[in-house]
């Protein structure tokens, strides 16, 4: 049978340190540790979830279910003519790997340095920052398909990806276990320079590097978020909103300073932090609970609180958002 372990303490395994017990966990190292995990009679019929780094859920409550701890390792890189195609262990720290790949010559992840949790994690929740999301950088992944009890592979196309959105949050969800994603980074290497925030910190390199490029990005993120270590959070906690373009033009007759990005479809997408920080909430703490000083787009646990308390603050701010500007807010994170 695997090595399995009962009533497992989940604190040290989610960003936000919420105190809550799975009822069976399996450090996962190998494929191997993955199908005699999820074959354990002990777990049958039991719900399975999978925490990498813990960066992107909310735990509300103790789970009756099979935890899978990713940790499978690995590293490999080839060249092309036209791309770098770099194969990385589900259980590989995201902005380690992110790191790895700029200073071994292999530039085009540096705009999502300082991104929280895993490699195997980074498809399921298309992470994206400055100009650069998961999908322009992405080849195939491997996974563990449950219905069909097999491993496989995937590409781009059949991962379904949208904003913040995958296959695996939606008709993949529960289905696929991923074990190791392969990135295509481009050759010739571009600098992806077009958010302000980003372009202002690199005011004084005319022609930045990739390396250049990390460091501003590390050095806005340390600036804006707080280190989970220090005090819980899952770094931002809503999704930027996309409206019409008739919609946002209204906003912006109305709010002529509301920050926006238009989208190649016409779109406006709209900041999340921004909207919340209009609606006063910037700073506030309710008990455990409450929303960063420095910025309103993360929510933080002081410590002592729990999931359930977090989902009302998000909750409250979401009502208060859609009230004042017409717009809903999401979760990024998934509620547990």
């Amino acid at each position: 049978m695997a090595d399995l372990h009962e009533f497992y303490p989940l604190r040290r395994h989610n960003t936000f340190g919420f105190d809550v017990r799975a009822r069976f966990a399996a450090h996962v190292r190998s494929e191997d540790d993955l199908v005699a995990a999820l074959a354990d009679p002990r777990v049958a019929g039991l719900p399975v979830l999978v925490l990498g780094g813990g960066s992107n859920v909310v735990l509300t409550a103790d789970l009756q279910a099979l935890v899978l701890l990713m940790e499978i390792p690995g590293f490999s890189a080839r060249a092309s003519e036209t791309a770098w195609l770099v194969t990385a262990g589900a259980g590989e720290n995201w902005h380690a790997l992110v790191c790895r790949t700029v200073t071994e010559g292999m530039p085009g992840l540096e705009n999502l340095a300082l991104i929280p949790g895993t490699a195997g994690a980074a498809p399921i929740q298309n992470i994206g920052a400055y100009g650069v999301e998961l999908r322009e950088r992405f080849a195939s992944l491997r996974a563990y398909d449950r219905a069909s009890g097999t491993f496989v592979e995937l590409d781009a196309a059949q991962c379904a990806f949208g904003y913040r959105d995958s296959l695996f949050k939606q008709a993949g969800k529960d289905r696929y276990i991923i074990t190791a994603v392969t990135l295509r980074l481009p050759r010739p290497w571009q600098a992806v320079l077009g958010y302000a925030e980003l372009a202002r910190e690199l005011h004084d390199e005319p022609a930045p590097g990739a390396a250049a490029i990390l460091d501003a990005v590390v050095a806005i993120r340390s600036r804006k978020l707080p280190d989970p270590t220090r005090i819980g959070n899952a770094g931002s906690f809503f999704k930027n909103p996309v409206v019409s373009a008739a919609q946002g033009a209204a906003l912006l007759a109305v709010h002529p300073g509301m920050a926006h990005y238009t989208q190649a479809d016409g779109r406006i997408k709209l900041a999340a932090g921004w909207l919340i920080d209009q609606c006063g909430f910037k700073g506030v703490r309710d008990g455990a609970v409450g929303v960063y000083e420095k910025q309103a787009l993360v929510l933080v646990h002081h410590g002592g609180g729990n999931g359930a308390q977090l989902l009302a603050l998000s909750t409250r701010i979401a009502d208060a958002v859609q009230a004042r500007f017409g717009v809903r807010i999401e979760p990024e994170p998934v509620v547990l």
